[in-house]
């Protein structure tokens, strides 16, 4: 590599493999200027065109509208890796089969070239299914059913596979083999598996012995036996990623400075796509979890097989660099989930308790940059999920890396001293500055407590609820009393009365207007918190007993909203409009600032 990028480089050689060479920028740049943006889980984004589920067609016009009316920087989704197929299938969107490569299920059918091109005997199949999926919506925003992705997918897979017989024009087919070209065998593989599911069953861990070896003479076979599925499932890999190229461009063209932040799961699920055809990387027999702690006693395992830290230097990081690559393919930034995870991860032998486990080490120079060098190709922001324990020194080596971190105003606090909360001026600048995350409660149901008395009802707590609801009060009544101190509880809607209870719009606008006192590079704001929607999107601790990764967005009494309603609604206005005007002064660039102390 030459030129500025070998002037401004260093050399990172791996210690094990050390044929290969790394040239990777010292620093990952930050956005030009402090940037704003909305948090959101796809999913949960229905519009009138979506078929039960939101999709990148909706994604394309929220960044629109939010960039264009309101002057937001990004838009940040959940993962939108490849599932498992399964009934039904997981709805987490952090267990996913490749994270290589998106979900179809995202797709908005119609929006694809060839649909204009059905042939006249099957467009009335076509308009069958549209009035299935409006039927879907129809129940899911009425609030009479869940989101429910495997019904989505079975009838997007019944058009797709029309869509798919039409033979592609000659310039959509060349994009079409630079696509397949550009990916190779990661997606000639992916694609395989896909089919081999169809055939065999969603497990590969179960499918006839030679068939569990991807390169196999038998599996060679069955790529060929299958080739009509195998292109099948490569040309809906192609579409997505061409929906979300789209729905990027579409974020770009309205003013975005960094656009979409795509979200990278800590792992993948052992039965999938990238466990299967990556065996060699992946430990076999370990899964990924975290040890016990003052939360959760018994500790936490979360059933994803970890990559071995020997083969990936042995393989010069190809596997971690073709990751990032793709995922960058088509975004601003990059949030990484628990991004300790490239320092170390907690591994817990299959079938033994958490407690058994132990940290295995990554070599965290390497990987941070190859990081660095990929996202310097895209030109990409990178933000790391560093909530939770964290290992003494692992923030200062983001942090001189350029990788943001992430801060949630409820856990800002003075821990090594009053315990009180942190003033804003004394936050990280180096940070994604937010009021909430998609496994914490939302701000309105912190602000009113529901959430304590949620986890009470599904015998989550583990002291009585006058206990919990006590604390948790106290916590909410400290934040309040600073934010009506400084100032930025009263202009609220109807204005605010010294010494009275505020509301709780207010409280959030107020919570809104402290995050932009902080010198943090980027602000986020929860979506669900601009319609006052007081369900958590997941529940951590819960699995049948909660919908996690199935609700829509919803207003403060959990009917759902649409899209158009959303765009449409006074309440959101004043939120973005607080966020989007009370912030002028933009935070100086912090490239190298000294590490700041928090707690580990």
């Amino acid at each position: 590599m030459a030129g500025s990028l070998a002037r401004e480089a260093r050399t990172s050689i791996c210690r094990i493999a050390t044929s290969h060479l790394v040239i990777a920028p010292d620093h990952i740049r930050g956005p030009e200027s402090r940037a704003w943006g909305l948090l959101v889980q796809l999913y949960s984004l229905l519009s009138h065109r979506s078929w039960g589920m939101g999709d990148l067609g909706d994604l394309a016009e929220l960044a629109t509208w939010a960039g264009r009316v309101h002057g937001a920087g990004f838009v940040q989704v959940n993962p939108l890796h490849a599932a498992v197929p399964g009934t039904p299938t997981d709805p987490s969107p952090y267990r996913p089969s490749s994270r290589r490569f998106p979900d179809p299920v995202h797709l908005r059918v119609e929006a694809i070239p060839e649909y204009t091109a059905l042939s006249a005997d099957v467009r009335p199949h076509l308009d069958g299914l549209l009035r299935r999926a409006a039927e879907l919506r129809g129940q899911v925003l009425s609030g009479e059913a869940l989101i429910d992705r495997d019904a989505v997918w079975e009838l997007k897979r019944e058009a797709l596979e029309r869509l798919c017989a039409v033979p592609l024009p000659p310039g959509r087919q060349a994009a079409y083999e630079d696509f397949t070209a550009a990916h190779g065998q990661a997606l000639t593989d992916h694609a395989t598996w896909a089919a081999l599911t169809e055939r065999h069953g969603p497990h590969w861990s179960g499918w006839p012995a030679p068939l569990t070896d991807p390169r196999s003479r038998q599996t060679a076979a069955a790529r060929t036996e299958l080739a009509a599925r195998v292109d099948f499932h490569r040309r809906l890999a192609w579409y997505t990623d061409t929906q979300l190229a789209e729905a990027q461009r579409a974020a770009r063209e309205a003013g975005m400075a960094v656009g979409l932040v795509h979200d990278l799961a800590v792992g993948v699920h052992p039965d999938g796509s990238d466990a299967w055809s990556q065996q060699d990387v992946f430990a076999a027999g370990m899964s990924v979890g975290a040890p016990p702690d003052a939360f959760n006693a018994l500790g936490q395992d979360w059933g994803l097989p970890p990559w071995r830290p020997d083969r990936l230097a042995e393989s010069g990081y190809a596997p971690y660099r073709g990751l990032l690559r793709s995922l960058l393919r088509n975004a601003g930034a990059l949030r990484i989930d628990h991004v300790m995870g490239l320092f170390r991860l907690w591994w817990v032998p299959v079938g033994a308790p958490p407690t058994d486990g132990t940290y295995v080490h990554y070599d965290a120079e390497a990987m941070l940059a190859v990081l660095a060098l990929e996202a310097h190709r895209a030109d990409a922001v990178v933000i790391g999920e560093d909530l939770g324990t964290v290992e003494p020194g692992v923030r200062e080596t983001l942090q001189r890396h350029g990788v943001l971190g992430t801060s949630v105003l409820w856990f800002e606090r003075d821990w090594d001293g009053t315990g009180l909360p942190l003033p804003a001026e004394a936050w990280r600048a180096s940070c994604v500055a937010t009021a909430t995350t998609h496994d914490l409660p939302s701000t309105a149901s912190r602000l009113t407590g529901d959430h304590v008395r949620l986890r009470h009802r599904l015998g989550l707590l583990t002291r009585s609820l006058a206990e919990e609801e006590a604390e948790e009060a106290a916590a909410t009544a400290t934040w309040l009393t600073v934010l009506d101190g400084l100032g930025l509880m009263g202009a609220a809607p109807g204005g605010h009365l010294p010494g009275a209870a505020p509301d709780e719009e207010a409280a959030v606008l107020a919570v809104h207007r402290f995050l932009l006192r902080t010198p943090a590079r980027m602000i986020g704001v929860w979506l669900p918190d601009g319609t006052g929607d007081r369900r958590p999107q997941n529940l951590p601790g819960t699995w049948d007993q909660y919908p996690n990764w199935r609700l829509p967005v919803a207003d403060a009494q959990g009917h759902p909203v649409t899209l158009e309603q959303l765009t449409a609604s006074p309440r959101v206005a004043r939120l973005l409009r607080t966020v989007a005007t009370e912030d002028q002064t933009p935070a100086p660039m912090v490239r190298t600032a000294p590490p700041d102390a928090r707690p580990a």
